[in-house]
């Protein structure tokens, strides 16, 4: 036997008071995000590196502006691009053009260099102060120094080396009005991977020109505790990178593996932490798909993150 008439209206108005009020409330828990996202100390980005990953860099060549699409519609508000893989959007005009475009800001670049002599070859001189160069058209950017991991021969003699220069092309910056932050990372074959080698480095950087870019993940993998470290040399940081880790064997998608990065966080937003923080997503599924990763991450930062912190 068939509803009645006014049985059925008395449904039909049940369903959409229903889907009225669901609505109402996704738009207030919308509301009460973006005012909690407002309100933080420091705001979320992402770097590129995630796409960088296959094939070294050769499958995604001079698609940084399909990176920018993508970033943006993940609901990140600015970009950490590699200097070295900029393509034609190397270009300072073009750049802020696309940046523009998409509403979002260049939060920092990578500058990753070799770095294995005493002193900067002419070649990474070059590089750097042309790395520089495009900073200084966008006040606020940070030039995030990295060394390519390639072995930990002469391990004394290659960490001091590796600060002077690291000083070095940080003193430049700055005299150019350019903020360095450097960024240890945790390859085998890396000097910037244990305890005992940030000990080394980071009380060797000279603090008036560079600060320190902790990269949760890498801390991590290096046997360390990424909040313990950051801590200790807290008032070094001037910038953040986050992924996740689950040891098997490295890194995993964010919000799958043991960094309590929801603690980072956290304790990031109590002591006023007003930098960036760039996800630097290293899990394997970036081989296969960096643009779903990079999706993923902003849903899972807008979604579980933030709405996590008190």
């Amino acid at each position: 036997m068939g509803d009645s008439p006014t049985i059925k209206k008395g449904l039909d108005y049940q369903s959409k008071c229903a889907k009225t009020i669901a609505n109402l409330g996704k738009k207030i828990i919308a509301k009460n995000l973006k005012h909690k996202m407002k309100n933080l100390p420091f705001k979320f980005g992402a770097e590129v590196y995630t796409w960088y990953m296959n094939n070294n860099g050769e499958t995604y060549k001079d698609q940084l502006g399909h990176m920018i699409e993508i970033i943006s519609k993940a609901g990140f508000t600015g970009i950490q691009p590699i200097f070295s893989w900029m393509g034609k959007l190397s270009d300072p005009v073009l750049l802020e053009e696309k940046l523009k475009e998409q509403g979002i800001e260049l939060a920092a670049v990578a500058l990753a260099l070799d770095w294995n002599g005493k002193d900067e070859t002419e070649e990474e001189r070059k590089v750097a102060d042309n790395a520089i160069d495009l900073l200084k058209r966008f006040p606020g950017s940070v030039l995030c120094t990295v060394q390519i991991p390639t072995g930990r021969h002469d391990l004394v003699q290659r960490r001091k080396s590796l600060t002077d220069i690291v000083n070095t092309v940080s003193r430049r910056a700055k005299e150019k009005g350019v903020e360095s932050s450097f960024h240890p990372n945790s390859p085998h074959t890396s000097i910037t991977r244990t305890e005992e080698d940030y000990k080394v480095i980071l009380e060797s950087l000279d603090l008036s020109v560079t600060g320190w870019c902790p990269d949760v993940g890498h801390i991590i993998n290096g046997g360390m505790d990424p909040l313990a470290k950051m801590k200790e040399y807290q008032s070094i940081i001037n910038h953040v990178h986050y992924k996740d880790w689950d040891g098997n064997p490295e890194f995993t998608l964010m919000g799958n593996g043991k960094v309590d990065l929801l603690g980072i966080t956290q304790w990031l937003k109590d002591i006023g932490f007003g930098g960036w923080i760039i996800c630097e997503d290293e899990g394997q599924e970036a081989l296969e798909d960096p643009d779903f990763v990079t999706l993923h991450d902003g849903k899972w930062v807008n979604k579980v993150l933030v709405p996590g912190l008190v």
